[in-house]
């Protein structure tokens, strides 16, 4: 399936996107990629939602392990291929196992967790599929991660949907070099 909205060229850039752009580059130090090219088309958009990306990606109180977790969970929850491909290289780095990541890409539950995987694990995926967070995952979580925490938690999972529902929309591709997701039947 052709992108319904694929990158646009800066030429073609309206002031308002040349100065979103210059914005971007300056806080980021690297040009868009991914959900950046789609969001382009509203200025205000992507500025507020690049700042909010840079504080849950680099200065939430999840550590970057746990917030790839989080991340890769979002993106297999909505099928994102995006998403998945960009951020697949980072959880590992980040430190979550390739068994963790292979299970998640299988839309299988991940053995032998940590406890503080095992709390977001839960967490998430609760809140996705049920639009709930039990009082014993609520519990298990605020243990470990502290009401900052959770909040952070769930402000990584809704930042996630919102580029994944836009990226499925646009039909943005995985990044170079990486296969899309597995589909499964819904």
């Amino acid at each position: 399936m052709n992108e319904r909205l694929p990158p646009v060229p800066q030429a073609d850039y309206s002031p308002a996107q040349s100065a979103a752009h210059a914005e971007f580059l300056a806080s980021r130090k690297v040009d868009f990629t991914g959900p950046w090219h789609v969001f382009i088309r509203s200025p205000e958009m992507l500025t507020r939602a690049q700042h909010m990306g840079a504080f849950l990606r680099y200065n939430c109180s999840l550590s970057g392990r746990l917030s790839e977790l989080a991340i890769l969970i979002v993106a297999r929850f909505w099928t994102q291929d995006y998403e998945w491909g960009a951020h697949r290289k980072h959880a590992l780095t980040a430190g979550v196992s390739p068994e963790t990541i292979a299970a998640i890409a299988a839309a299988r539950r991940p053995l032998d967790l940590p406890a503080d995987e095992q709390a977001v694990w839960d967490f998430a995926n609760e809140l996705l599929q049920t639009k709930r967070v039990s009082d014993a995952t609520y519990a298990q979580a605020l243990a470990l991660f502290g009401e900052a925490g959770i909040v952070d938690l769930c402000g990584l999972i809704g930042y996630y949907q919102l580029l994944a529902l836009t990226m499925n929309v646009a039909r943005t591709a995985p990044p170079p070099g990486e296969p899309p997701l597995p589909r499964f039947p819904e």
